[in-house]
């Protein structure tokens, strides 16, 4: 059985990707972390870091949040961040 998890993952990047709507900060690490995890090739992915930059710290620490989940989990929290942010992921 081919895996439909993937499919709909792919989909649900694609309408996160087109859309025009503006999300809040949290929701944005969110989504950042999640596709990271569910997309991550080897080991743990961490931003380049620069003394000061807030903002890799924020992203790492939203990567560091979600550590323990599979790639698979990952997905599926994506995908559930996509249904309820933008719309409906259909098969």
């Amino acid at each position: 059985m081919p895996d439909t998890t993937e499919e709909k993952f792919l989909k649900a990047y694609d309408m996160a990707s087109k859309t025009d709507q503006k999300f809040a900060p949290d929701v944005m690490l969110h989504f950042y972390a999640y596709y990271k995890k569910a997309t991550q090739v080897n080991g743990f992915y961490a931003p380049p870091t620069n003394e000061g930059d807030i903002r890799n710290a924020f992203k790492i620490n939203a990567l560091l949040q979600i550590k323990n989940l599979s790639k698979h989990e990952a997905r599926e929290k994506y995908i559930e961040l996509v249904e309820e942010h933008i719309g409906e992921v259909t098969e």
